[in-house]
């Protein structure tokens, strides 16, 4: 058995449609012990996009779901570009000409144009008017002497099979009445869509397409072709569409629904392939914070329903701060996060950092058991509002002196406080202490001593709680900033 991923016209960067359909994919081969399949389409030589190809493969083994055949890792139906299959399909398309099911077409793009803009004229749907399906043998033969590489059409005729698709149940499109023959193969000798796909799910003994709905019309078309070849064809199963939460479609303009917008933004894979099933159907729950095994787990096709899903991309953070939270509560997973955030902090503060004892592993991850819950992402870190964590504050007695008189009785009794014997700081003691500090300052409100001391250690008015501040910093680097206020 195997899985084949969403299929498109034109080979471009993977986006979030293309991801979900990958991950139904990945998640039908494996809950049945399939292999995942991925064919990479380049046959509209026009459309194709420079490093695409490169592009899928990476993002999916990005996102944790990397085919077990591909163009990069090869296997026993390969080639997988169909621009190096060219032959199969000139192959089948002899065998469709000689039993009469499919023609050459000599009609000139103008002709063709001009056909369209007449139905739209007349507020008709544009079809060919199969004028050169008529054409005698002689009349072909005189053609091909002109134009020896003409295009290839598909006789659609006779009743549309009617198949049971597993998602939309029965369905069948009367394709032949409503549109004209189809192209198969184009003049440049590379197949159309419903050709190429026919021909590669056959070689490749593909047993199950999961594709998106809007290829269930088709699907009848495509089994016209499978009878005409006298071939089985797989199970179908239409997804459907992935839409924004007010029901509009994902464009593929938006630039931050590609795949590397949202890593380059520091949103974990486990967070989006949670999100885009969470908005969907076809699992057994629908609980936040699902990662792939458990996805795979509960994944039943027969639970996916014909409604659309409806993306809210502004619930991402919330799914990722989940998802981040359980990568900080497994150790191993917690070092390469260590890792991650030293080389961020290098990256955003670089040579502003005054101590470089800052990048320290246990520094590092002391700062990420402290905020983990209260981040979305790692790179929260190293925003403003994080940086006194790796750079000093430069900040004056003037400043203090602004927020309340008393500096210096506030920063001395802080620092006798730091140097009680052997002292082991938590953040409900140091509230503890800051509490009974604040309340012997007589006419000092405790909100005045915590906005003090939040501006002493990081220069901002807003910020985490300050038993967490100090706790984040350590003692040594606490006693530092405080005596450096004082001595301004």
């Amino acid at each position: 058995m195997s899985g084949e991923p969403d299929n498109k016209k034109e080979l471009g960067f993977l986006h979030l449609g293309g991801l979900r359909a990958a991950l139904y994919n990945y998640i039908f081969a494996k809950k049945h012990r399939g292999s995942f399949i991925l064919r990479l389409e380049d046959t509209d030589q026009t459309r194709l996009v420079p490093g695409a190809a490169e592009n899928i493969e990476d993002m999916l083994e990005w996102a944790g779901i990397p085919p077990d055949e591909s163009p990069r890792r090869g296997g026993p139906a390969g080639p997988y570009l169909q621009s190096q299959r060219l032959a199969l399909y000139a192959q089948a398309t002899e065998a469709l000409l000689k039993s009469g099911a499919a023609y050459p077409c000599f009609c000139s793009p103008q002709r063709l144009e001009l056909l369209k803009r007449e139905a739209l004229r007349n507020r008709q749907t544009p079809r060919y008017d199969n004028r050169c399906r008529s054409l005698s043998e002689a009349q072909v033969a005189q053609k091909l002497a002109k134009d020896p590489k003409p295009a290839i059409r598909f006789h659609l005729e006779g009743e549309a099979p009617a198949f049971q698709d597993l998602v939309y149940g029965w369905n069948r499109h009367e394709v032949a009445s409503v549109e004209g023959d189809p192209v198969i193969l184009k003049s440049d000798g590379f197949p159309t869509y419903h050709l190429a796909c026919v021909v590669d799910d056959h070689h490749m003994g593909i047993s199950h397409v999961l594709r998106g709905s809007e290829w269930l019309v088709s699907t009848s078309k495509h089994l016209l072709l499978y009878q005409a070849l006298g071939w089985q064809p797989p199970r179908f199963a239409h997804l459907p569409l992935l839409l924004n939460r007010d029901g509009s479609k994902l464009s593929k303009r938006q630039g931050d629904i590609y795949l590397e917008h949202f890593a380059a933004a520091g949103f974990l894979p486990d967070a989006l392939l949670d999100i885009i099933t969470s908005c969907g159907s076809g699992f057994a729950e629908n609980q936040m914070g699902r990662t792939l095994p458990e996805l795979i787990t509960q994944f039943d096709l027969t639970r996916v329903t014909c409604h659309s899903a409806l993306l809210d991309l502004e619930k991402l953070p919330e799914f990722n701060r989940l998802h981040l939270r359980r990568l900080v509560s497994d150790e191993t997973q917690r070092r390469q996060l260590v890792g991650k955030l030293q080389a961020l902090v290098e990256e955003a503060f670089g040579s502003q950092l005054q101590d470089r004892h800052v990048l320290d592993a246990a520094y590092v991850e002391r700062i990420i058991l402290l905020r983990q819950g209260h981040i979305c992402r790692l790179q929260d870190l190293v925003s403003p509002v994080h940086s006194y964590l790796w750079t000093r504050p430069a900040v004056g007695r003037a400043q203090l002196g602004t927020v309340s008189e008393k500096v210096d009785v506030i920063a001395k009794r802080v620092l006798g406080l730091l140097e009680g014997p052997g002292m082991s700081l938590t953040q409900d003691m140091l509230n503890g202490e800051l509490k009974k500090l604040s309340e012997g300052l007589e006419g000092t409100k405790h909100s005045n001593v915590m906005k003090l001391l939040r501006v002493a250690l990081s220069g901002q008015l807003q910020g985490p709680p300050v038993a967490e501040m100090m706790l984040s910093l350590g003692p040594k680097e606490v006693r530092e900033r405080i005596q450096k206020v004082l001595s301004s």
